[in-house]
Parts: structure tokens; C-alpha cells; sequence
């Protein structure tokens, strides 16, 4: 080959040699931004709030069990985790984490240990369905939840036989002793009781009190309280709520003795104050009437058909879910992202935290089904049917 042609030669080689150079960094500049972008997707900063307490977490990963994993956050079986640990989390998203234990609960005197994912003491005893005007607990609701037991006493009916009176009280307390204070009996030294002062409170339980014999000229004495009922417009029609317990009040007596021989044969009396007036037991009823059937229109998929259906299926009629729709237009608007800022309630139910719904699906936050279960279910157990805790509602403004 003369010099002419090798020199011609290398100039068609030239742009062949720059061609495949630059397909070969085209690759590599692929393979470098490819791992890029998959490290960005991959890479997160959450915030985890493990029983309250938010914690930010860099993690590599897709899922929740991946970020959890990276911040070293250990979760159970029966712990509350949302979303659930097999969904994709993206960067700067939230997780909520609430560790699961035993809580030792006295209700009435009777002991249980249950299973609570509960921050407060407030929270626990939603769990357990009580209501918060009927019972007295051992800590402020919303004092945290601590390993001690927890102490429950619902409201209770005692019946008081004394000075020849039947007295009718109803009371929170848990012992004997703080269902008469409550009621406003006064015992004066001497005094017997057919139950123990310090015998635990139960709902009907009967106490004869006998009174100690007197020699002075001054005895006390328990005035009943009286009972009125007065109509309650924004309550549902026949439902009863006490609004102010009744108290007993205290009437001294002063007597003239007519003695013989030591012995009192006579007593009259000369005067007769009440220093302690009785308080009148104040019952509410409700005159309002529930909400019409027959004008609850439902639109097709939207949420109230997926809760016509769930209400359907739990046995409750065409009244109950009338019911229902009103108490969710009230708190809602049945708007699944609903939120209130002030108090952080969440949801069609406004679950109150609104991760308390995650025990119903890892989709609490967008899911009406889901959100609609766990309303049902709160329902049910707090109240009994909608129309009692929508008779809640407009009673107290929350149910």
C-alpha cells in the first residue's frame, strides 16, 4: 500500500473509531444515570412518629419495612404500623408507628388485661367502648399511659334506705364510701351500714343505714332530692341523660326530752332547719326526631353506598342509616381526606388520631371502605347503633 492510500485509509477509519467511542460513552453515561435515578427513588427521608415522638429517618429502600429497617425501628406482629409494611413509601412521606402492649384494666372491680396500641389514658378507654360522662377513671384521659393499672367505675344506681326514706342516687364512684358523698348522705358518728364503707360500688346495690342512737337534743337527718325531667330539643326523641345528678340534702332537727327517771319516755321537736338543701336530679329528654328515610338520597359509588351496604349487613335498618348520614354530613361532609387542624380527627369518621384507622387497612387515609369499617365498628362498640351516637352528637357537638 503507497503512503496516498494509507493516508486515505485512516480517513475513512477516523470517523468509524469516533463513532463507536461515542456509543461507548453513551452507554456508560446511560448505566451512571440510571443508577442515579434508581438511587433517588430509592433513598428517603421520612418521618416516623413511633408512639408520638417523630423521628426523621434516611433510609434506601421502596417499602415501609425497608425505612423502619434503616432507622432501626423494631415493630411486632400486633404492633400498629401505617402504612403497612409491605407498601412503597415515597420520600418526605409519613409513617406511624405504635407499639402494641398488655394494659391491666379494672372496670367496676373486676380485673382484665387487654391488648392497647393507646398513647393516653383518654385513648384506652375509647378502646374499651366506654363513655365519657358515665364513668370515673384513676388518671386525667389525657395523662399518659403508664404501666400501672388502670381504674374504671361507671355510673351506678345505689339504693339508700335511711330515716325512713328510699333514696334513688346515681354515682361514678368505685367504693361505697364515695357513692354517699356523691349522693350527699352525711353519717354521723355511730352510724351503721349493712355494707362496708370501703366495699366496691356495683350498679343496684341496696345500703341500710341505721342511725346511732342520740342522747343529746340535736340529730341530722338526709332530705331526699327530687326528679324532673325537662325536654331536650337537640337530643333524639326519648332518649334520657341525666344532666345533673341529685344530691341528698341534711335537715337538723332539734327535739325537747321529757325525762323520767333517767329515762327518755318523749321527744318533741322545737325546731327544724335544713342546712344542707337537697340538689335536684335533673333528667334530660330528648324531643328531636330522627332523621327521615325516606330523604336520604344515595348517589351511585360514592361513599354513602359503600355504607349503605356495611349498615345493611350489620343488621341495622333504613332508620339507622338515615342516622349515620347526618352524623357523617355533620363531622365530614363524608370527605375521605377530611381533616380538622385543630384537633387532627381524620376521615369520613373523623377518627381521632386518624391513625387509629389503620387497624381497619394500611389505605386509612384514602380508602372510604376502610374508613367506613372502622367508623361502623367505633360506632358499634361506643354507642350501639348510629342513631345513638348521632343522638350524641347533637346532644354534646361530638360523638
Amino acid at each position: 500500500m503507497t503512503d496516498a492510500e494509507a493516508r486515505a485509509t485512516s480517513r475513512r477509519s477516523t470517523p468509524r473509531r469516533r463513532l463507536t467511542r461515542l456509543v461507548s460513552q453513551a452507554a456508560v453515561l446511560a448505566v451512571v444515570a440510571g443508577a442515579t435515578s434508581a438511587f433517588a427513588v430509592l433513598h428517603k427521608q421520612v418521618t416516623v412518629d413511633v408512639d408520638g415522638h417523630p423521628v426523621q429517618v434516611e433510609a434506601f429502600g421502596r417499602t415501609v419495612s425497608d425505612v423502619l429497617a434503616s432507622g432501626g425501628i423494631a415493630v411486632g406482629d400486633r404492633d400498629l404500623v401505617a402504612p403497612a409494611l409491605g407498601e412503597p413509601i415515597a420520600s418526605e412521606g409519613q409513617i406511624v408507628v405504635r407499639h402494641g402492649r398488655d394494659l391491666d384494666v379494672e372496670v367496676d372491680g373486676s380485673v382484665s388485661r387487654v391488648w392497647t396500641t393507646a398513647l393516653t389514658v383518654g385513648e384506652a378507654v375509647d378502646g374499651l367502648g366506654l363513655r365519657d360522662d358515665d364513668v370515673r377513671l384513676s388518671a386525667s384521659r389525657s395523662a399518659a399511659l403508664t404501666r400501672e393499672t388502670l381504674r374504671v367505675s361507671t355510673n351506678k344506681t345505689i339504693h339508700l334506705v335511711v330515716d325512713g326514706q328510699v333514696i334513688d342516687g346515681v354515682s361514678s364512684a368505685a367504693t361505697v364510701r364515695d357513692s354517699l358523698k356523691d349522693i350527699g348522705l352525711v353519717l354521723e358518728e355511730g352510724d351503721q351500714l349493712s355494707v362496708p364503707l370501703d366495699a366496691t360500688s356495683v350498679d343496684g346495690l341496696v345500703v341500710l343505714v341505721t342511725r346511732a342512737s342520740t342522747s343529746g337534743e340535736t340529730v341530722t337527718e338526709a332530705v331526699p332530692f327530687e326528679s324532673q325531667e325537662v325536654d331536650d330539643p337537640k337530643a333524639i326523641k326519648g332518649t334520657k341523660v341525666i344532666a345533673t345528678k341529685g344530691k341528698a340534702g341534711v335537715r337538723t332537727t332539734t327535739y325537747e326530752l321529757e325525762v323520767v327517771g333517767g329515762v327518755v319516755t318523749g321527744r318533741t321537736p322545737i325546731a327544724s332547719v335544713i342546712t344542707v338543701p337537697p340538689v335536684t336530679q335533673v333528667t334530660k329528654v330528648g324531643t328531636q326526631e330522627l332523621p327521615d328515610p325516606s330523604v336520604v338520597i344515595v348517589e351511585p359509588g360514592s361513599a354513602q353506598e359503600i355504607a349503605k351496604g356495611m349498615v345493611a349487613a350489620r343488621g341495622w335498618g333504613d332508620d339507622q342509616f338515615a342516622c349515620l348520614v347526618a352524623l357523617w354530613n355533620a363531622e365530614s361532609g363524608w370527605r375521605v381526606n377530611a381533616g380538622n387542624k385543630s384537633s387532627g380527627a381524620y376521615g369520613i369518621p373523623q377518627a381521632l388520631p386518624g391513625s387509629k384507622m389503620a387497624s381497619a387497612g394500611a389505605d386509612w387515609m384514602t380508602n372510604p371502605a376502610t374508613q367506613i369499617t372502622w367508623g361502623l365498628g367505633y360506632i358499634e362498640g361506643r354507642y350501639g347503633t348510629p342513631c345513638a351516637a348521632y343522638a350524641k352528637h347533637e346532644s354534646s357537638g361530638w360523638y
